[in-house]
């Protein structure tokens, strides 16, 4: 691929291929005085689960002299938790972790892992290795390689099914997992000054990824057709588990979704995943790396903007691409099953597990586990998994599940969450629920404007409308993101919120909470205090004219966006 006759690489290829598999020079610059890494480093550090940023609310600050204080650099670490399952311990570690080294809050993500904000190039090292003290890692939390494996969460026990697709996920991941030793030396075994001995690198082999890892980040969620929780059909390869006689057999795969944009390159698009075909259990394994390696040696090294696998799904047709799979595979991969996904849960409130006890969902709103005034949602979580040790599980929206619960106990553990501003399930309208963001400014590098700091009050003003109309109790997805790249996925809510410039937004409608199809552009460069009144005459249309069973991305989609900017009085754009 280098030769003169070959396509054009990107840098990107360059550094990875020249990174003596993915350390470059990070161990000497943890030595060096300077408080930020280098762009290379920068670069491969996302492999190893962290981004470097900068507090973006104090790019403008001066000394007291009036010269600039230069940029605020810290690093946020994302912690890989398959499936979202995760020990008291290991909450209770990142909890530790985020007061000890990070901004003193913890975010859960829409990919059920966790981050920490804020923590300084000093400190880098200790908190990693905190993170793996507790038998989490941040290995492949991020870069061009397999992201963390999403799947259900909800712990019912006696039952097949669920442990079936949490197994599975931890299976994917372990086997999709990159062989370098690369972050166990600079991390974890190197105790004597995070220096490697560069002149005895050896390195392994990477049977999967090659030299040169994946053309760009890869992304997995295994879900049932009646709860796609974890919009698997957003993903690189969506996993729909198919059940006969209360097990899963096996599931039907999706390819090619992806939800990143980049609006200055009409090439670029969301994209839904297309069916593959079914796959039995014991080979789930062996035909996700042939998808892999199909996008290993086929997909974009080039243009990083079309580097994911969902273009090389398109430019090659899925039957074209079916049959890659198969030549890696070694086999023919059946049709798939005339199943298709019918609902989505967020598993919110008290639930029967199944065994005798209870699981609790506690909704985390964006996902930002912090205590601010009356709300004090850390010391909330924290009382409740000190004193009572529960294992606990992290949702696709960013909310927290305590397992095993003693239905004796449940009185006492509403009274903790009352006791420090956490509202129950009950007392939460579904559309705040249903919602969800991307941490966006001031941390993101790549956030055009604000997503989770302007969330709460958005939806604020979205619950009194839909009170004002008698609509308080209908399920509304509201995915709002501070750029095109899609962290929250809001190409397929009922209502996605994209920044498109600082303040204001590209307004999508039309998807559903099934995600299941992709939402259509409304209207573009809204202001964020115009944003209720765009969708307000939408809603009043919707009371009066829904079908039986409608939800209000159907009838989006049902009447179209030139239909629906009449009924707005909108002109058509």
């Amino acid at each position: 691929m280098t030769s003169q006759e070959g396509p054009k690489l990107s840098k990107m290829e360059f550094l990875k291929e020249g990174s003596h598999q993915l350390r470059g020079t990070i161990a000497e610059e943890l030595l060096n005085d300077s408080d930020e890494f280098s762009g290379d480093s920068t670069q491969l550090l996302k492999h190893h689960g962290t981004y470097q940023q900068d507090d973006r609310d104090l790019r403008k600050a001066k000394n007291p002299d009036g010269t600039p204080k230069g940029k605020a650099f810290s690093c946020m670490i994302r912690t890989r938790v398959p499936g979202g399952k995760v020990t008291a311990d290991q909450f209770l570690a990142e909890l530790n972790l985020c007061d000890k080294y990070g901004d003193g809050t913890v975010r859960l993500t829409t990919r059920q892992g966790f981050q920490l904000h804020g923590v300084i190039k000093g400190n880098l090292k200790a908190a990693i290795k905190g993170i793996n003290d507790t038998k989490l890692t941040t290995l492949a939390a991020c870069g061009d390689v397999n992201r963390n494996v999403m799947a259900c969460p909800a712990p019912y026990k006696n039952n097949a099914i669920f442990d079936s697709m949490q197994d599975m996920a931890y299976a994917l991941a372990e086997h999709l997992r990159p062989k370098t030793t690369a972050y166990f030396d600079l991390w974890i075994t190197d105790e004597e000054g995070n220096q490697t001995n560069e002149a005895a690198y050896q390195p392994v082999e990477e049977p999967i990824y090659g030299k040169t890892y994946l053309p760009r980040k890869f992304k997995i969620g295994i879900a049932l057709p009646e709860d796609n929780c974890v919009d698997i059909y957003t993903q690189d390869i969506g996993l729909l588990g198919i059940v006969e006689n209360d097990a899963i057999v096996g599931y039907n795969f999706y390819v090619g979704g992806g939800m990143g944009v980049t609006p200055s390159n009409k090439k670029t698009y969301p994209a839904l995943g297309k069916p593959l075909g079914f796959v039995e259990n014991e080979h789930v394994l062996a035909v996700a790396e042939a998808v892999v390696k199909v996008q290993r040696d086929l997909g974009n090294r080039e243009d990083r903007k079309l580097a994911r696998m969902k273009y090389l799904v398109d430019n090659l047709g899925i039957e074209t691409f079916r049959e890659k799979v198969e030549a890696h595979y070694g086999s023919s991969i059946a049709a798939p099953r005339d199943i298709e996904v019918t609902g989505m849960e967020d598993h919110m409130g008290w639930h029967e597990q199944g065994d005798g006890k209870l699981f609790l969902g506690v909704n985390i709103e964006n996902g930002r586990i912090k205590d601010e005034g009356e709300l004090r949602i850390k010391a909330g979580l924290r009382k409740i998994l000190e004193t009572y040790r529960f294992n606990a599980r992290i949702t696709a929206k960013q909310s927290v599940i305590f397992c095993d619960i003693d239905p004796s106990l449940r009185s006492e553990i509403d009274q903790i969450l009352t006791d420090h501003g956490m509202k129950k399930a009950d007392e939460l309208t579904l559309i705040r629920r249903f919602s969800m963001s991307c941490p966006a400014l001031p941390m993101c590098g790549l956030s055009i404007t604000e997503s989770e700091r302007v969330m709460p009050a958005l939806i604020t003003e979205f619950e009194e409308e839909l009170a004002r109309l008698g609509l308080e109790n209908e399920k509304i997805s509201v995915n709002t993101t501070g750029c095109p790249n899609g962290c929250a996925r809001p190409y397929v809510p009922d209502i996605g919120l994209v920044g498109r410039a600082v303040g204001k937004y590209t307004l999508y409608l039309g998807g559903n909470s099934l995600g299941n199809r992709l939402a259509f552009v409304y209207d573009d460069m809204v202001p964020l205090a115009e944003i209720t009144g765009r969708i307000s005459p939408l809603l009043e249309c919707f009371k009066e004219e829904r079908q039986a069973g409608e939800s209000f991305g159907d009838f989006c989609h049902r009447m179209g966006k030139e239909a629906l900017q009449e009924k707005a009085g909108l002109a058509a754009k």
